[in-house]
């Protein structure tokens, strides 16, 4: 593992679905991208649950963690996040403790407790809404249970086994329980960028030590998209604005390919709505130079521990290329 002015930096995979491809293809780039990911010194590769999203093929998480860490031998895979409320709780700590068994050391349970669909993909995830977003402490508390073993019932395999479990957010619950919990806190700045600074120190002000982590570590997402031209990347960047744009239409779509001039398909104030998401000092959009500026100031603002890079670009070769400009700035 390689790291950035002595911080490691991470991989997140949305693992998009292009526009006139399917799901299929979204494998073989994830496949193909951890595993130049892992060449490049990268230190974790982590993938997110989302439901009823034509643009995202990572629904079945722990499946897709299972293919990726078959198809590496040293990078550490994992979740950002499960949405642990749509889940019965044994079923994650069986899941990765499989996962866990089947890979020793390698293994991150990244957590939510978002839905990550809308409320009808909800409902037919749980068959019942009766498991609400306020019981995911209890939920929390029960998965480490799984592991520890006390929880009544046994976990097998997951019992007894060290898998660092995180919990994500993109407001201050998160933190807060993060910090009474004594666990690893990934915030999610690449699309929340106004909550992150009152999020870490609601995460580190009110950090509680534990038996697994001693003081806090923060982790916090960023949009990358790195390419040989400032102006190159600025054109390979519409394809994020796009997605951005369609989700906040409330109609999702498949990954669209760069254009030439977005504001030919957002209005003023879809403009700002986007820009209000993505175009903080979390979003970095150039050539190295640009990029390794943009890092810079935002680990000196934040203080973060770890960052983990977003990158949604249409080309694979150009969102591989984007992240092995990044590791060229490595150590």
């Amino acid at each position: 593992m390689k790291t950035f002015h002595n911080i490691p930096l991470s991989v997140l995979d949305l693992a998009p679905v292009l526009e006139g491809s399917t799901p299929v293809e979204s494998f073989k780039n994830s496949a193909d991208l951890i595993q130049a990911a892992e060449k490049f010194g990268f230190n974790r590769y982590w993938v997110a649950e989302h439901h009823n999203m034509p643009g995202i093929a990572s629904s079945a998480t722990s499946v897709f963690i299972g293919h990726l860490a078959g198809v590496t031998d040293r990078i550490r895979v994992g979740s950002g996040g499960i949405m642990l409320p749509n889940h019965a709780t044994l079923v994650i700590a069986e899941q990765f403790g499989t996962l866990e068994s089947l890979y020793p050391g390698r293994i991150d349970l990244g957590l939510g407790r978002a839905p990550g669909s809308d409320q009808a993909t909800a409902y037919a995830l749980r068959r019942t809404l009766n498991q609400r977003v306020e019981d995911f402490p209890m939920q929390v508390e029960e998965l480490q249970a799984y592991f520890e073993g006390t929880a009544g019932v046994r976990s097998v395999p997951g019992e007894g086994l060290d898998i660092p479990i995180w919990l994500l957010g993109s407001s201050g619950f998160s933190a807060q329980l993060s910090a009474e919990l004594g666990v690893q806190f990934s915030f999610a700045s690449h699309f929340a960028p106004d909550y992150t600074i009152p999020a870490l120190n609601l995460y580190r002000d009110n950090f509680k030590p534990s038996d697994k982590l001693e003081k806090p570590y923060a982790m916090l997402g960023v949009n990358v998209i790195a390419a040989d031209t400032d102006e190159e990347a600025a054109y390979l960047a519409t394809t994020q604005q796009q997605q951005f744009l369609s989700i906040r239409r409330g109609q999702p779509t498949k990954l669209q390919p760069p254009i030439e001039n977005i504001d030919d398909v957002w209005s003023e104030m879809e403009k700002a709505t986007v820009e209000k998401s993505i175009g903080s000092n979390a979003t970095i959009i150039g050539s190295k130079e640009t990029v390794k500026a943009g890092l810079e100031k935002f680990m000196e603002e934040t203080k973060a521990d770890e960052l983990i890079i977003n990158a949604q670009i249409f080309d694979h070769e150009a969102r591989k290329r984007s992240y092995e400009i990044v590791s060229e700035l490595m150590d």
